[in-house]
């Protein structure tokens, strides 16, 4: 995209600055990043990026002279690729403890990568960045949740039909893949999985078998918005479970797939303890499986999953914006009573979220809501809301709602 998109965080990251002495923005490559640090209209900045050759030497070899700056922050693009750095950052803002000293990016978390002792605690602060959401596309605010919270669905939205939805799904949020055609984006995804797994994969651990891993990838994009079966996806693949664990855990950490954890603030003993698995952008669902947005216009459960992770990877950017705010997770229990997501806020209000694909509703697919509110949530208040792809709002009760997908994004 040509122009510059304003993103969610960046309010976050200028809090932080005036909070710690080191910040560290992660995400996957091609996400914005650099764009971001370059953008965010600060005085008093230098900027180094060891995508740069001749830098990257001069910070192996002279690691202080490299960090050695006299304006008031240091912005170091790429940390990942001269990892030795990070100790001499901690040395000098242990002698200075003056907050936003530094601004380090990188596409995986530095602190997992081999060879890196250093953990910075108490002196970093950490901020994911996502690709693009719908609504950072649209120019609007992240204050669907808090809205969401108090109820307040007085306002105007943009109503989505069902193809708009699907193709903005489709599409997913990596900026340089956006404006492409169908064809020209799957090839995008491709090669962009590709590349991660020939290039960043060594730095992140010593594994060979690049087609199981891209193997991996293609079955966690039709496994994503389900419940983690290690058993099942091995066995499907011929892959040991202590393996295969060590590949998904690579695989977030590259950002490229994502895990949420149950709910379990409860004294209920039948809930469920496994986490759901999606994939970190809804684009790469649709470019790894090849579909089509015909074929997924007409095919419910493709559709349905495709979505689901669509507005996971939004409610994320949502809850990543409330700067600690709010948690997300998933509730199923033994009795197969699930919601898709349920996000809790600090005060200990809970907001539960159903995803359907369709353009009609009923009463029945607001039952399991109505059991949570009324055995699980003890005294803290709770709302209820399904989205969906038609275009109605209303009320469905006490604290329950049906809102258009467009809601998200006021």
């Amino acid at each position: 995209m040509a122009e510059i998109v304003p993103r969610w965080q960046k309010k976050s990251i200028q809090t932080a600055m005036t909070e710690r002495r080191v910040l560290l923005l992660v995400g996957p490559h091609q996400c914005g990043k650099t764009t971001l640090v370059r953008h965010l209209d600060m005085e008093n900045t230098e900027y180094h990026t060891l995508d740069d050759g001749i830098s990257r030497e001069i910070a192996e070899i002279d690691p202080l002279e490299f960090i050695t700056h006299e304006k008031g922050m240091l912005i170091i693009d790429e940390v990942q690729k001269a990892p030795d750095l990070l100790s001499v950052v901690k040395m000098t803002v242990d002698e200075n403890t003056q907050p936003g000293q530094f601004l380090l990016t990188g596409p995986s978390n530095v602190r997992k990568l081999p060879g890196v002792t250093e953990s910075l605690a108490g002196r970093i602060a950490k901020i994911r960045l996502r690709t693009l959401t719908e609504g950072e596309i649209r120019n609007t605010k992240p204050g669907f949740l808090e809205r969401a919270f108090d109820q307040d669905f007085k306002y105007n939205w943009h109503n989505y039909d069902r193809g708009e939805l699907i193709e903005a799904a489709a599409r997913g949020g990596y900026p340089e893949a956006m404006g492409l055609g169908e064809r020209a984006r799957r090839r995008w995804h491709t090669d962009y999985v590709k590349a991660l797994l020939e290039r960043d994969l060594a730095e992140i651990a010593r594994i060979k078998n690049h087609d199981a891993m891209r193997q991996l990838v293609r079955f966690l994009a039709a496994w994503s918005s389900r419940f983690i079966d290690l058993s099942a996806i091995g066995g499907g693949m011929s892959i040991q479970r202590t393996t295969l664990e060590s590949y998904i855990n690579i695989l977030e950490t590259m950002f490229l797939v994502e895990r949420v954890s149950p709910w379990s603030d409860t004294d209920y003993g039948r809930v469920g303890k496994r986490r759901k698995i999606f994939m970190a952008d809804s684009g790469l669902i649709f470019s790894m499986l090849r579909l089509s947005v015909d074929l997924i216009r007409r095919d419910v459960d493709r559709s349905g999953k495709l979505l689901e992770n669509f507005v996971f990877n939004e409610l994320a950017s949502f809850v990543d914006a409330g700067n600690g705010k709010y948690e997300l997770h998933h509730y199923r229990d033994r009795e197969k009573r699930e919601i898709d997501f349920i996000i809790t806020r600090d005060d200990g209000a809970i907001l539960g979220i159903e995803v359907k694909a369709s353009t009609t509703v009923r009463r029945s697919d607001f039952k399991h809501m109505k059991w949570f509110r009324d055995r699980a949530t003890g005294k803290n208040p709770f709302v209820g809301i399904v989205l969906y792809c038609g275009k109605t709002a209303g009320s469905f009760g006490e604290g329950l709602w049906l809102l258009p997908l467009g809601a998200m994004w006021n």
